[in-house]
């Protein structure tokens, strides 16, 4: 199957599909934390508090990682060259400053913002498929994808030349081959990790560990994902950086996991007083 990118000009204005994605993907987030906020019976406006901070810190976390991992930074100023775990460290300190800043607990907003990050990972991984970024190594399986103007375009040259990828003698430089659309694979994923982490939800157990679930599971999605995906950074045999970034990721979501495993009771959201209600105060 050969696939194009989704780009619609208007104009000297050009709008990617992975644009459009990352807009839905915030504001999907965006409505996930509202409706949990209205279910707790607290002001549904730290939501978007939460989406503000979010995308400016993912944004400039995620230029600045993929700038100092390709040594290039000139990239902090251009439209692509973003890294997700940049953006995702990037969106957490900026979230974790503006509950600073709202005086809400840490734990309550780890618990909140949960299940948003997952079902906004799985759509914003539907923007890099629209863009044909981070795609995966050459398959001959039903459902390979050919990217003739991907990012970089999956021809033969560009997976050897950028990516290391060892193909068999006698292809030609110019052929488009068909590759793992791994960026389908982790949105199917991700949903599943948000279906998860959304019937649990309602839990018992201490504030924050909903959020290890989270990282549990967005930890084993990458490191699993990242067996399949074009790359040139592997830094310890078949691992790449991200692979390494993964398990640290999922350990810390199973010491959260671990840690909160019963309710402690340091933070009852009725008792947060700068989330509720103006009716309620």
């Amino acid at each position: 199957m050969t696939v194009y990118p989704l780009i619609i000009r208007i104009g000297p204005l050009m709008i990617t599909g992975y644009g459009i994605m990352m807009m839905v993907a915030f504001l999907m987030a965006g409505w996930v934390m509202q409706r949990e906020l209205k279910r707790r019976g607290l002001a549904e406006d730290y939501a978007a508090d939460i989406v503000v901070a979010a995308v400016i810190g993912g944004i400039i976390g995620g230029k600045v990682w993929y700038a100092a991992l390709y040594r290039d930074w000139s990239t902090l100023f251009s439209r692509g060259g973003l890294v997700w775990y940049g953006g995702f460290l990037g969106g957490v300190l900026a979230v974790i400053l503006n509950g600073w800043r709202r005086r809400v607990p840490m734990r309550f907003t780890m618990e909140l913002v949960a299940p948003a990050l997952a079902v906004g990972y799985a759509v914003g991984r539907v923007g890099c498929f629209l863009v044909q970024d981070d795609y995966g190594t050459p398959t001959s399986l039903p459902w390979g994808m050919r990217f003739p103007q991907g990012w970089p375009p999956s021809t033969a040259q560009n997976l050897m030349r950028d990516f290391s990828v060892t193909l068999p003698p006698g292809t030609q430089p110019t052929d488009v081959l068909a590759v793992h659309p791994t960026q389908l694979y982790e949105v199917a994923l991700m949903l599943v990790a948000f279906w998860w982490i959304w019937r649990l939800r309602t839990h018992q157990r201490g504030a924050g560990w909903l959020f290890g679930w989270y990282l549990l599971l967005a930890g084993i999605e990458r490191f699993l994902v990242e067996f399949l995906r074009a790359k040139d950074d592997r830094f310890l045999g078949p691992l790449t950086i991200a692979q390494g970034t993964s398990l640290v990721i999922a350990l810390i979501g199973v010491a959260m996991l671990a840690r909160w495993a019963t309710n402690d009771g340091a933070t009852n959201p009725r008792q947060i007083a700068a989330l509720q209600p103006a009716t309620a105060r």
